[in-house]
């Protein structure tokens, strides 16, 4: 599938309405739920989508889009959300949340990126050379990634309670 850079906006519009309508309003215990030692919970999920928003998606794009000589994206730290205020309410964070992406969102369809914008690239430190596209695409499979993230942590709650069932719930294991 060739990228369609709108499809990607509409799916990455959605994201913060899809995290709100998922958590907003659930008890903290299932909040701060997780699958076990060094695994994330909604909570951690949420603060991370917000410092992608602040570090790495628009910041990368820019990179690649500039004309610089030198096009090399500087680390990411895909924990920094545990450095952050733990005690803020998830209220809070969502909110943060839905207006970075807004803003984010509204910069990228001012920039009007066309094919050869998508095919322009830069370094990443782990991967290589990398697209416009495939940064883009990345977002977008980032945040699927997350939902159904958070979706199986939830669901992994009731594991005990579903009894026989658990057979039949693939999103619960084996």
């Amino acid at each position: 599938m060739q990228l369609d850079i709108q499809q990607s906006i509409d799916i990455l519009k959605r994201t913060p309405i899809v995290v709100e309508s998922m958590l907003l309003h659930l008890p903290d215990h299932l909040i701060r739920a997780n699958e076990g030692p060094e695994t994330w919970s909604p909570y951690d999920v949420v603060g991370h989508f917000i410092i992608c928003e602040k570090t790495d998606w628009m910041p990368r794009m820019k990179i690649i889009l500039s004309d610089a000589k030198e096009k090399v994206f500087g680390p990411f730290d895909r924990f920094a959300q545990f450095n952050e205020d733990q005690t803020r309410p998830l209220a809070v964070l969502l909110d943060e949340f839905k207006m970075l992406r807004s803003q984010n969102l509204e910069e990228v369809q001012a920039m009007q990126i066309g094919d050869e914008q998508l095919s322009m690239t830069a370094l990443h430190p782990a991967l290589g050379p990398v697209t416009l596209s495939q940064l883009i695409a990345s977002w977008t499979a980032h945040d699927l990634g997350h939902i159904a993230q958070i979706s199986r942590v939830l669901a992994k709650q009731y594991t005990a309670e579903v009894g026989p069932w658990k057979a039949y719930l693939s999103i619960l294991g084996k």
